[in-house]
């Protein structure tokens, strides 16, 4: 029955995706959804987008073998950074008229930066699909007793195409459901473990003080600092949020659905960490801690209420992996690969699209094979690059004339100092590229405006709005 129910569910996304696919019929269809969602759809796929593998098993895993410790990126990390991003950054990247960051980079800074943003933005998201996918591969095999590599071949084969067929409006309507399942299905868990409690087992042990402190007894506090700094400003600016933001139909909807969704986001993140909290008083010495909410599952819950669940796991990886690929999409097509050819024609540019997720598909499924847990590719993808690329999204939203060779030198610097520091083991590798990157670009700002060297003919996006700009 498992297996049934699960093929269906997919099957289900399948045919969402199908009748999407009638609504796509430019690129901007496909990337930003012709820029018509409102604050339901904004907000549930923002929420569902970022609440993927980590969010449930690898969180509830991590908590389970630490403590709340070693939860700290989910949910709290992750609520923050949407909170930011609707306080400060969704109205602004929503008055521009772009596809994608790439465009903001050519806006502000011109095709030389577009280009080198887009080739350090694609690796880090790519792996961010992979560790979606590998979940997605060891929840199924587990639940179909499947081999893990049957299972990561079939799983990112039916994602990609769903994600093929519909683009952004089919990955949001199906985000919508897929959110909603997920988030009634571990709320479900949650009360069914509340209500069957067993008898022997006291909840003061299951939490132990020494399990509840956020940050680990004798760790310096820059390192706990620089742990939890990943999630919240190494997400700020991926591609997956961004392009959420952009198919709003206005600034206001962009604002009010990233806030929605940081609220929606820590309500329902708290239930994976509370769960993972009790694991070792309910399942002592389980040999896979990123296995705890299926077992939970399969002790606390009926069969249906089991199978049930197991759609709510695989509805908040689904959920990730079609963003994720839909991203790389749309950076290496409309940013790097249509240019490069020429192309001009709109349904041209569509389908080389199309074609371009299929191979990031086909790459994310193949790093999968080859990553040791979930939360390893998500630390990695979190981290690489992305100082340099949230330091120049900043300057290019907030500056009136920021310089093109500044932000060069901040990518470069952000791309080579994080991994340097953990070569040397240097404490707070992630902090030191985000100043390093910052202090490059403010030095060649500051030389560039004393010079009075001719910066790239851009203007701000508060100025150049082509959309409707009110809030």
């Amino acid at each position: 029955m498992n297996v049934a129910v699960l093929l269906g569910f997919i099957g289900l996304q399948i045919a969402i995706g199908l009748w999407a696919s009638r609504r796509v019929r430019s690129e901007a269809d496909f990337f930003v959804a012709g820029r018509r969602l409102g604050v339901p759809l904004v907000t549930m796929s923002l929420f569902a987008t970022w609440f993927g593998a980590e969010s449930c098993l690898g969180s509830s895993g991590a908590i389970y073998a630490e403590g709340l410790a070693g939860g700290r990126a989910d949910p709290f990390g992750y609520a923050i950074c949407l909170l930011l991003v609707g306080l400060f950054l969704a109205a602004r990247l929503a008055r521009g008229d772009y596809l994608t960051l790439g465009d903001l980079y050519r806006d502000r800074y011109g095709a030389g930066v577009e280009r080198f943003a887009v080739l350090l933005l694609v690796p880090s998201s790519l792996l961010w699909g992979a560790a979606q996918i590998r979940a997605l591969g060891q929840l199924v095999a587990h639940l179909a007793d499947l081999p893990v590599s049957l299972s990561i071949v079939l799983c990112g084969g039916l994602v990609t195409a769903y994600a093929f067929l519909g683009g952004l409006w089919g990955d949001v309507v199906t985000d919508f459901v897929q959110g909603i399942v997920l988030s009634v299905g571990l709320l479900a868990l949650l009360c069914a473990v509340a209500w069957q409690w067993p008898g022997d087992v006291e909840l003061a042990r299951a939490l132990a003080p020494e399990r509840l402190r956020f940050f680990p007894e004798g760790h310096r506090i820059w390192n706990q600092l620089d742990r939890l700094s990943v999630p919240i400003l190494g997400s700020l600016v991926t591609q997956e949020l961004v392009s959420r933001i952009l198919g709003a139909k206005s600034p206001g909807v962009a604002r009010a659905s990233a806030l929605w969704a940081s609220g929606l986001y820590l309500l329902i993140g708290l239930v994976p960490a509370v769960l993972g909290l009790l694991g070792p008083a309910l399942v002592p010495q389980l040999a896979d801690p990123e296995l705890l909410l299926p077992e939970l599952a399969a002790r606390f819950l009926s069969p249906v209420g089991g199978v049930l669940f197991s759609c709510a796991l695989v509805a908040a990886i689904l959920s990730t992996v079609d963003s994720v690929l839909l991203t790389n999409s749309a950076l290496l097509s409309h940013n790097l690969l249509g240019p490069w050819l020429g192309l001009t024609r709109d349904r041209a540019r569509l389908w080389l699209g199309r074609w371009v997720l299929v191979g990031a598909g086909a790459f994310a499924v193949v790093v999968a094979f080859n990553a040791s847990s979930i939360y390893q590719l998500v630390e990695t993808a979190s981290s690489f690059g992305t100082a340099g690329v949230l330091v120049v999204t900043l300057a290019a939203l907030f500056l009136e004339k920021p310089d093109a060779r500044a932000a060069l030198v901040a990518l470069v610097l952000g791309m080579i100092t994080t991994p340097l520091a953990r070569f040397f083991d240097l404490a707070v590798p992630f902090l030191l590229s985000v100043a390093s990157a910052c202090l490059g670009f403010v030095a060649f700002q500051l030389k560039s405006q004393s010079s009075g060297r001719p910066r790239a003919p851009s203007t701000s996006p508060e100025n150049s709005s082509r959309r409707d700009s009110r809030l």
